[in-house]
């Protein structure tokens, strides 16, 4: 990584992406407390462990995504960003899609997963993801085009002021 002649700012999704990790541990907690407790309703404590083991699952894939873009974002302003951004998040995609598909042989024949509980905790938790994605980006405030301002220096970005 190289070294700029003056400090990097932080790239525009780094924020984004933090609010999305913290709202989503959140909807993640909400989601394991009222699905293990349907769970436990339905199913008793096998449809609890199955609630909370769809949750925990949808949880650790949003948070392999999101870190995982994260960490790529540290080599903003290299010459090699695009390819090292690209090559971590794939990497990244790929490692979920293995783990899924290791998680589901594990998870498959044991006596405790309630396969209806487990699939809905699941599929909730992915679609609360989305939501919460979605709604922090929308909240973001992000600038939609980049443009100089009326009196501001031309060696300097108008968007990183640090005022």
């Amino acid at each position: 990584m190289t070294t700029p002649d003056r400090p990097q700012p932080p790239i525009s999704s780094t924020p984004v992406l933090r609010t999305a990790l913290v709202w989503g541990g959140v909807a993640t907690l909400v989601i394991a407390g009222v699905g293990g407790a349907i769970g436990f309703a339905v199913a008793g404590v096998d449809g609890m462990l199955s609630a909370f083991a769809g949750a925990a699952i949808a949880a650790l894939f949003m948070l392999l995504t999101a870190v995982s873009i994260l960490v790529a974002n540290r080599w903003f302003g290299d010459a090699l960003y695009v390819p090292i951004f690209f090559g971590i998040v794939l990497g990244g995609w790929l490692l979920k899609l293995v783990l899924f598909i290791v998680a589901l042989m594990l998870l498959r024949g044991q006596p405790w997963i309630e396969p209806v509980v487990f699939f809905v905790a699941l599929v909730v938790s992915v679609i609360a993801s989305l939501a919460v994605d979605g709604i922090a980006m929308l909240r973001s405030r992000e600038p939609y085009v980049d443009v100089s301002l009326p009196g501001a220096p031309k060696d300097e970005d108008p968007k990183f002021d640090a005022s």
